[in-house]
């Protein structure tokens, strides 16, 4: 099983969320499964790569040569696809990937965010979309998700393919209900 991770490279957010991504990251290899993130190593996302790699577990990053040649790669992954664009690095992801876990992010970790579920919804993955946010950072998106369907625009269906955790292991448990067990292995 190979387990999709969206999170933060910014360095400007605090310790606590570097300190899930790595428990994130750990949970993962501790159930033998497989990481999948986009390939940097800085803040969050090098955190959840990290925790992986300490625990024994697999490390697969993908990261568009722009991000590398600005010196933003992980080189200790165990595999690490360059690709040309940001477009193709989410085309990449998607297609190693077994599932998705957002955790607390910004604006790119939103864009992959919407774009997988929406993926989801029109039928192009079935593979478990979950936020984890034990911080309630993303409860204003949960609001507005609510107001959106209030008012018709997020169609029936759609909020139920979206997991909500607020624990690694309650993330990872859903990963496991909600698996089609198709492995990309």
């Amino acid at each position: 099983m190979r387990i999709a991770v969206y999170c933060s490279s910014s360095q400007t957010i605090d310790q606590k969320y570097i300190e899930l991504a790595h428990d994130l990251g750990a949970a993962i290899a501790a159930r033998s499964w497989e990481l999948v993130t986009g390939g940097g190593h800085i803040s969050a996302m090098g955190a959840v790569s990290r925790g992986a790699r300490q625990s024994g577990g697999r490390t697969i990053g993908v990261i568009p040569q722009r991000l590398v040649d600005i010196e933003f790669a992980d080189k200790e992954c165990d595999e690490l696809h360059v690709v040309d664009s940001m477009r193709s690095r989410k085309a990449k992801i998607e297609d190693l990937s077994d599932a998705f876990i957002a955790l607390p992010g910004g604006i790119g970790t939103l864009e992959e965010l919407f774009e997988i579920w929406v993926g989801r919804f029109l039928k192009f993955h079935n593979k478990p979309v979950i936020i984890l946010d034990p911080y309630d950072v993303y409860a204003p998106l949960a609001t507005l998700i609510d107001h959106l369907e209030d008012h018709g625009f997020v169609k029936p269906g759609q909020r139920e393919l979206l997991h909500w955790a607020k624990s690694v292991d309650q993330a990872l448990d859903i990963v496991t209900n909600n698996s089609n067990n198709s492995s990309t292995k």
